[in-house]
C-alpha cells in the first residue's frame, strides 16, 4: 500500500517516474529520432561518469542518497542501469518499439513498486502488483504498436506488456549477481513486440 511507502523511496519513484520526460522530447517532436539516441547517449554518458566516482573515486555526494539503496553500494546503480537499458532499447529498435519499452520502465515500474511490497531477488510480486504492471505496460505500448503494425500492434503490445511484467516481477540470481529490472524491462519489453512484428512482418524492428 502507499502508506506503507517509505518516504525515500517515493522521492526514488518518484525520480524513477521523471525519467518519462526523456521519451517525451521525442514524442512531442522536441527532437527527431536521430537527436533523441544522441541525448540518451549523453545522460548515460554522464550516469556512468556518476557511477565512476560514486564506485571508483569514492565520493560521497548527496545526490546519491536519493538515486541509490543500501543495497547498491558495491554495485552499479540502479538508476544507471536504467539509463543504460533506454539508452540500448533506442540506439538498436525502431521508435514504435523502443518508446514503449522505455515507458514501460518510467511509468510502469514506479507504479508497481508503489503498489508492490519488498521482496528478496528470488521472491515474486503479488498478482495485483503483476496486474497493475501489466495494464499500464499495455496503455503506454498499444498507442505506438497499433498505428504503426494494424491489427497486430495489439499481439505485440500484450506481448512487450508481458515480458515487461516478468522482468519486474522476479528478479533472477545470476552467479550471485541480481538481475535489476531497471537493466531488463526495456529490453524484454523491445525483444518480445519484435518477436511478434518479425513473425508477421507486419511492422520493422529497426529505425
Amino acid at each position: 500500500m502507499l502508506s506503507e511507502v517509505s518516504e525515500s523511496e517515493l522521492k526514488r519513484r518518484l525520480v524513477h517516474a521523471s525519467g518519462t520526460g526523456l521519451p517525451l522530447l521525442y514524442v512531442l517532436g522536441f527532437v527527431s529520432w536521430e537527436q533523441f539516441g544522441l541525448v540518451m547517449l549523453l545522460v548515460s554518458a554522464v550516469a556512468a561518469i556518476l557511477e565512476f566516482f560514486r564506485l571508483v573515486v569514492g565520493l560521497d555526494w548527496g545526490i546519491y542518497d536519493e538515486l541509490t539503496r543500501s543495497y547498491e553500494q558495491t554495485n552499479v546503480a540502479g538508476y544507471a542501469l536504467y539509463m543504460f537499458s533506454m539508452t540500448a532499447v533506442v540506439l538498436v529498435f525502431a521508435p514504435h518499439i523502443a518508446i514503449p519499452a522505455a515507458l514501460m520502465l518510467t511509468i510502469g515500474d514506479p507504479v508497481s513498486g508503489l503498489l508492490g511490497t519488498t521482496r528478496e531477488a528470488d521472491e515474486s510480486k503479488r498478482l495485483r502488483t503483476l496486474g497493475a504492471m501489466f495494464a499500464v505496460c499495455f496503455a503506454v505500448s498499444a498507442p505506438f504498436l497499433v498505428p504503426a503494425a494494424g491489427p497486430v500492434g495489439w499481439a505485440a503490445a500484450a506481448a512487450a506488456a508481458l515480458a515487461a511484467t516478468a522482468a519486474d516481477g522476479f528478479k533472477p540470481v545470476i552467479a550471485s549477481y541480481v538481475v535489476d529490472d531497471n537493466l531488463s524491462i526495456p529490453p524484454a519489453a523491445a525483444l518480445a513486440a519484435s518477436a511478434v512484428l518479425a513473425a508477421t512482418g507486419a511492422a520493422p524492428l529497426f529505425g
